[in-house]
């Protein structure tokens, strides 16, 4: 008992470290959508202009009635509900991580080490794909990552109708990344009619039933400028060192394979060895899937995000051979390796949102001037105001990528950055978006008639423009960086 009190006590350790260490950004870069989804459900009456931007896709998932519900339930501020949740699905995350690290090594040392790797980098950039391995605010991927990592567990203790369970739940979280994990699942657990089992068929059947339909809705010219915007779609525009991101694993895997074997570690040099044979099928599916033009509305599957699987184990086992081998009992040597590496990774992230505080506690006030002025519209503009932006909002100086209606809680025209990403993946939303960001060219050098040009076509009545603003509009806030204006 005593031990298990300590064990639990050093993992919310290791959680509130992770989290200071990665940041806390909620409303940040993709939160743009999963924050307002979770806002719309709490309050029907906002966004009524452009929920179908984050609304047709939301139909797929789970995560956004979930949050909600869960609010509702425990009547918490919401800011506060949604850091909750992050903390304990970062708990969740490593807390999986332990057990799977328990089967692996024998070791104390070694097992602590593989959770305190992943924990020290939980936002290492997954190569190519424009990820992480968790998200500095609230993201389905995360916990579907949970889910799937205690599938994995499961497998691993051969409670195959159990691992089957999670991974269903997982794919009602994220589609994309339960499918991954049910791939690696199979490699894992594979045994001759292992996976036949009638009682896991219906199961693993009743993923085909979620609402994905908007997936195979053919393609067009807006999408396709859509999609164009997607840099991890274009494999031929992906850099030498992204595409080491990618082969390096399977040779590390193989190294972790014989060093396992060589140290009578059997489950670490099969978890070793399935994964790298994993990596490499899934490789060939993502080439096959992500090359040929005529399979290209398949490309928001995202085939190569597989790798993020890869990396979060293969850390896992770094860091527990680490620890088995080197690091030990030497505390000077634990010091060492993860204050170094955990430093590295705070100043990278420092580096990414300078104009934001490292954690934006709930009920904080913001030294951020663009989230200063979103939070004035949240509370002083009609909740049925349509707004626009520069369309490239999110690259400006100050503004760290912090989304509009999340923070603001108000519909806005598309932008260029994350509704190109979702025009790309739902092709009925390609031509409004084109639309919509096609009226907002030349942005910087627009004029109040310009502005009125938007209201008439689309019934734009404010606008957010960067400091020193345009003549002739009605300001009423403004700080050092951001005005918000009427469209009269």
């Amino acid at each position: 008992m005593l031990t298990a009190m300590k064990n639990l006590a050093l993992l919310l350790l290791l959680t509130a470290l992770a989290i200071l260490v990665q940041g806390y950004h909620p409303g940040l870069e993709d939160d743009a959508f999963y924050l307002a989804a979770i806002k719309r459900n709490l309050n029907p009456a906002l966004f009524p202009h452009d929920s179908d931007f984050f609304g047709l896709q939301f139909q797929a998932t789970i995560f956004d009635k979930l949050i909600a519900a869960s609010i509702r339930w425990s009547h918490l501020p919401l800011a506060w509900g949604i850091f909750f949740w992050q903390f304990a699905v970062t708990f969740l995350i490593l807390w999986c991580c332990l057990q799977i690290s328990r089967r692996c090594f024998s070791d104390r040392h070694a097992q602590w080490a593989a959770v305190a790797m992943v924990a020290a980098l939980l936002t290492i950039p997954v190569s190519g794909t424009a990820i992480s391995l968790t998200d500095q605010y609230l993201h389905p991927r995360a916990l579907a990552t949970a889910l799937i990592l205690g599938a994995i567990i499961a497998v691993l203790d051969e409670r195959r109708l159990l691992a089957g369970t999670l991974l269903v739940l997982a794919f009602a979280i994220h589609a994309i990344m339960a499918s991954f994990g049910i791939s690696f699942c199979i490699f894992l657990g594979w045994k001759r009619n292992a996976w036949q089992s009638e009682k896991l068929q219906p199961v693993l059947f009743a993923l085909l039933l979620l609402p994905l339909g908007w997936i195979f809705e053919p393609a067009s010219p807006a999408w396709r400028q859509a999609a164009a915007t997607r840099h991890f779609y274009l494999l031929g525009e992906w850099r030498w060192y992204e595409w080491l991101g990618v082969f390096a694993p399977p040779l590390i895997l193989g190294f972790f394979r014989w060093l396992a074997k060589r140290h009578g570690l059997p489950v670490a040099a099969r978890l070793a060895s399935r994964l790298a044979l994993y990596g490499v099928f899934q490789l060939i599916v993502a080439l096959a899937i992500m090359l040929p033009r005529g399979l290209e509305r398949l490309r928001p599957f995202e085939p190569m995000r597989f790798l993020h699987l890869v990396y979060l184990l293969m850390f896992l086992l770094a860091g527990g051979f680490l620890g088995q081998y080197i690091l030990g009992r030497h505390v000077y040597r634990w010091i060492l390796l993860f204050v170094p590496l955990s430093l590295g990774m705070f100043y990278a992230q420092r580096q990414m949102y300078p104009a934001t505080e490292h954690v934006e506690w709930p009920g904080a006030a913001t030294r951020n001037e663009w989230v200063q002025s979103f939070t004035w519209i949240r509370q002083n503009t009609p909740i049925n105001s349509l707004f626009a932006l520069d369309p490239d909002y999110m690259q400006l100086p100050g503004e760290d990528y912090h989304g509009f209606r999340a923070l603001a809680e108000r519909s806005v025209l598309a932008d260029n950055g994350k509704d190109a990403g979702m025009a790309a993946r739902i092709p009925s939303l390609a031509e409004r978006w084109q639309k919509e960001v096609a009226a907002q060219n030349g942005w910087k050098s627009f004029q109040a008639a310009d502005f009125q040009r938007l209201k008439s076509t689309f019934g734009v009545d404010w606008v957010v423009l960067a400091s020193p603003g345009v003549p002739g509009m009605k300001c009423p806030y403004r700080n050092p960086q951001v005005l918000v204006c009427r469209v009269d």
